[in-house]
């Protein structure tokens, strides 16, 4: 039976966004290769997960987000600490954190890979039943 989520990242620079994945967001890896350095096929760990199915239009008609395209999100218990633990390691965001309906969240750019969401869920949460 199904195990595991394993998300890709599309990257214009595979080797930045592994070390932004190990340096700054600090997550576990395994590797193919025969070292552990972002040159390698580094696979992260991601740590316990959910998906939420997403209308592509709001009550209004505005587009959330185009059919086939899906978006990757990085929950957290506090925003302002993670953002300054983060920022700590050389990370950078775009904007101030927003209200969001669902939480607080903030873009979170990823060395080559564009940008992730960043936000703490004001939502009953699925990844811990």
């Amino acid at each position: 039976m199904i195990n595991a989520v394993h998300t890709l990242i599309y990257s214009t620079d595979p080797v930045a966004t592994r070390r932004f994945f190990k340096k700054v967001l600090r997550w576990p890896y395994v590797t193919e290769g025969s070292t552990d350095e972002p040159e390698e096929w580094l696979i992260f760990r991601t740590g316990p997960s959910e998906i939420g199915v997403h209308p592509t239009r709001g009550p209004g008609g505005e587009t959330w987000g185009p059919e086939g395209q899906h978006q990757i999100a990085l929950m957290c218990d506090d925003l302002p600490s993670t953002m300054k633990e983060l920022e700590s390691r050389g990370a950078h965001f775009d904007g101030k954190p927003e209200e969001m309906g669902f939480g607080v969240g903030i873009d979170l750019p990823v060395a080559a890979a564009g940008k992730i969401l960043l936000y703490e869920a004001r939502h009953p949460v699925a990844f811990d039943l």
